[in-house]
């Protein structure tokens, strides 16, 4: 397929100094974090979501911990995902094309305010990118027999999101980009947690996304989107060894943005399910699905008309008894609907 003369492939250079940027933050964060390995952590949901560059730029929240920070005390995380996205549909009407990688950082204060009450913030940094791993996934995908999808067929480390009605661009982004995403405003309270039951909590949570990412570049929404939810886990011991369950789900209202706005909806429902085990005090083994309903209407194309889940695979590493290490990959289960592969990386400190 012909991607125009517009779309670029990765510059070495670039592809080195984003390179050095990834391993420089993970070291240097590893390194503030601390070392030790009698962390005696929780075991909590993923701390991503849908990643696909339609979905990101609203305010689709991970479900976080039903176990809110103590009072006066303070949680910094540092996220960072990787997703890949290989998939396009067309028909009489529309034509779509979402050949890329989109990159988020993510950097996230959550502080105790009372026994109670949680207040945080979410800073972002979106970048849309030609990127470097389609040779990667296509060698996976060959070597557990997934399918391809045509991405072997197709040139490797383009940058080309792209959708049309009646012939005319609705978007169209095919230069590399990046800059501040949406930052979100958040806060929970505590429903359920007792002395007779430790280990199980329940908490209301909220978040407000603001509209600071630039909307043209598909780094935001351009709209104010509300998201309340449940969340909840349970932790139990058998043995020697923990496990745990954890779940939660709400709805999103979404503002009124920029990005196909006579197709964008309303509201969106969406939840997530996993659980986890802890083998070892410094390491616990999570599964968790992820789901939401439809965020556009009028189109007949998979990629926007259809729910969507994929499933999360990782675990959490102990670093020291304050600060833990949570690597994962996930996949669409409901193709086309999610990126093909996202790797996520996430650093968390307690003080």
């Amino acid at each position: 397929m012909d991607r125009g003369p517009s779309s670029r492939r990765l510059r070495p250079g670039v592809r080195n100094r984003f390179h050095r940027l990834i391993l420089a933050s993970v070291a240097g964060i590893g390194l503030w974090l601390g070392g030790g390995t009698s962390f005696a952590f929780d075991i909590t949901p993923f701390d991503t979501f849908n990643q696909s560059p339609l979905i990101q730029i609203y305010g689709l929240p991970s479900i976080d911990d039903a176990r809110l920070v103590a009072r006066n005390q303070t949680t910094l995380r540092f996220s960072l995902d990787l997703a890949s996205n290989f998939t396009s549909g067309s028909n009489a009407v529309e034509d779509l094309e979402l050949d890329g990688e989109t990159y988020r950082a993510t950097l996230a204060f959550r502080r105790g305010i009372s026994n109670h009450i949680e207040v945080g913030v979410d800073i972002p940094y979106v970048a849309h990118n030609s990127g470097f791993l389609d040779g990667f996934i296509v060698d996976w995908h060959g070597a557990f027999g997934l399918p391809q999808g045509g991405r072997d067929r197709a040139p490797q480390d383009l940058l080309n999101y792209r959708y049309s009605r009646n012939g005319t661009d609705l978007f169209n982004i095919t230069r590399n980009t990046s800059g501040l995403g949406d930052i979100r405003l958040t806060g929970a309270y505590k429903l359920s947690q007792t002395q007779r039951f430790p280990k199980r909590a329940v908490a209301l949570r909220a978040s407000m996304k603001l509209p600071t990412g630039d909307s043209g570049r598909l780094l935001g929404s351009g709209g104010t989107d509300i998201a309340v939810w449940i969340t909840m886990n349970e932790q139990r011991r058998a043995g020697k060894h923990h496990w745990g369950w954890f779940g939660g789900g709400g709805v999103i209202l979404l503002g009124d943005g920029d990005i196909l706005p006579d197709q964008q909806r309303d509201h969106v429902l969406f939840g997530s399910v996993g659980i986890g085990w802890r083998p070892w005090p410094q390491i616990v083994f999570k599964l968790q699905m992820d789901a939401h309903s439809r965020f556009y209407d009028n189109s007949e194309l998979k990629q926007l008309n259809t729910d969507a889940a994929q499933l999360i695979m990782g675990g959490t590493i102990a670093l020291s008894d304050k600060s833990a290490l949570e690597l994962a990959v996930s996949e669409d289960i409901v193709v086309n609907t999610a990126p093909d592969v996202n790797f996520h990386i996430n650093l968390r400190s307690r003080f």
